[in-house]
């Protein structure tokens, strides 16, 4: 390949229709490395910054608070409005060489010694830059570097050699502008889904009982009496999951929902799998049943847990799954929810063994409410988390018309 080649993206802005010219980094700017000569003695205090690695590895536009303490020390290279930083290490060739952009203009702020810095020396829109090095054919020229078995890592020299596609400053504007104004959106709806989430724990703290009170903090008008301690058992009917083979697996047929479907409490679609339905003989799911992960190699995903909101015909728990179903669903799925649920969910873990069974279940005692307290109560927080889905639902569409976008407008 050679410099200066020319390319079209897919989808432009109206009134822009010159070629794009690929041109190398290295002859565009150059390269600075991250702190060095540095012992864990010299961070954590002082009156300079750095850059943190998860600061440049998580967002294409660097995070002004995501930086940390360190001594000023003239010998190191303060970082510059418009400078990028790429990660130079990582786990896996896909997340190797993360960029991201610094738009601030403030003294003394240095870069991590896992990371490299590029000063451009021609003018680039920030915002496009940014956007451009996170896009995917950008991507996937930094997977192709990645070098190493267990760790992977990238060579400076080797980035700087890379092409990068270079349109008119103007048309550079429009695309940055773009992708601020979107990437912005995203910001705005990732706050508002944290703080519904926030509303749901408080809710949670407070409507039902904590320190040994029978009383919970906040109540619905027309409810004082004490509440009264039952076994989950005695409040729901549970049955286990399917138990088959990778043979009975099949491109149809009847629907399997594993802990991979269980997501913020809610269900979603994620590595679908179906069986072959001669081998059925569990219960098929109805609408209020509330399924559980009771096995898991990770101890984090036990005890996590949904509710069936629509008709799923069909359809049953897998192996590692148990299902409760009482007479009022959204008040156990709340439930399961709390912080009293999850301390009985660690006493049945207890020190290495990563499973909940039948037995741990009928053990679990509750403060419960009269049945029609709890129908308040499963209401409140059936309304909560549809509004928690919504947003979660509109968020993960912006994602993905980011992603689009990404795909189409950098070539």
């Amino acid at each position: 390949m050679k410099d200066n080649q020319a390319k079209y993206p897919q989808l432009r802005f109206k009134g822009f229709t010159d070629p794009w010219e690929q041109r190398k980094l290295g002859k565009m700017g150059y390269t600075f490395t991250g702190l060095s000569g540095k012992t864990k003695e010299d961070f954590g205090h002082g009156n300079a910054k750095f850059v943190t690695y998860m600061n440049v590895f998580s967002s294409p536009v660097s995070n002004s608070e995501m930086v940390e303490n360190v001594e000023v020390d003239s010998k190191q290279h303060q970082v510059e409005y418009g400078d990028v930083f790429f990660t130079t290490s990582s786990e896996t060739p896909q997340e190797v060489g993360m960029s991201s952009v610094w738009l601030e203009t403030a003294e003394n702020i240095y870069l991590n010694s896992f990371c490299f810095g590029y000063h451009p020396m021609v003018e680039f829109d920030p915002y496009y830059l940014a956007f451009m090095l996170r896009s995917p054919v950008i991507r996937k020229k930094f997977m192709l570097l990645a070098q190493g078995i267990s760790r992977y890592n990238i060579s400076k020299n080797k980035v700087m050699e890379m092409l990068v596609p270079v349109p008119e400053i103007v048309e550079q504007q429009k695309i940055g502008s773009f992708f601020k104004q979107l990437d912005d959106t995203i910001t705005l709806h990732q706050r508002k889904l944290a703080k519904l989430k926030e509303l749901k724990q408080g809710y949670l703290q407070k409507l039902f009982p904590k320190n040994g009170s029978k009383f919970p903090q906040l109540r619905f008008a027309g409810f004082a009496d004490a509440w009264e301690e039952r076994k989950l058992t005695d409040v729901t009917s549970s049955y286990s999951g399917l138990t088959y083979s990778p043979t009975d697996v099949q491109d149809k047929g009847t629907f399997v929902l594993r802990s991979s479907n269980v997501k913020n409490d809610q269900l979603v679609d994620a590595d679908n799998v179906y069986v072959n339905p001669d081998i059925v003989n569990s219960n098929n799911v109805k609408v209020g049943d509330v399924i559980v992960v009771v096995r898991n190699g990770s101890r984090s995903l036990i005890g996590k847990h949904a509710i069936i909101i629509k008709e799923m015909p069909n359809t049953v728990i897998g192996a590692f799954m148990s299902a409760f179903r009482g007479q009022n669903g959204h008040y156990i799925n709340a439930l399961l929810s709390t912080s009293n649920f999850q301390k009985e969910v660690h006493k049945s873990l207890g020190a290495t063994i990563n499973q909940i069974t039948g037995k741990d279940f009928s053990m679990m005692n509750f403060l419960t409410p009269k049945l029609e307290e709890q129908s308040k109560i499963g209401s409140f927080f059936k309304q909560l988390d549809d509004t928690i889905a919504l947003h979660q639902r509109k968020l993960e569409k912006l994602q993905e018309l980011k992603k689009g976008y990404l795909q189409k407008m950098f070539c």
